[in-house]
């Protein structure tokens, strides 16, 4: 019986451990999703239209 006990002491150590991890992942990727968002937020996006002048000769 101990050893049942104490595997599943192990088992929800285990548990905790992974969602730990999956919240950490979910808190880096949130972090990165809004660093690459307020990136060009700062003065707003230029457009580049190429073909707005003609080409030199």
């Amino acid at each position: 019986m101990f050893e049942y006990e104490m595997q599943e002491l192990r088992l929800a150590d285990l548990l905790r451990e992974a969602e730990t991890a999956r919240l950490v992942r979910q808190v880096r990727k949130a972090r990165r999703a809004a660093r690459r968002s307020a990136k060009d937020t700062g003065e707003g996006r230029v457009s580049h239209d190429s073909t707005r002048y003609g080409r030199a000769a």
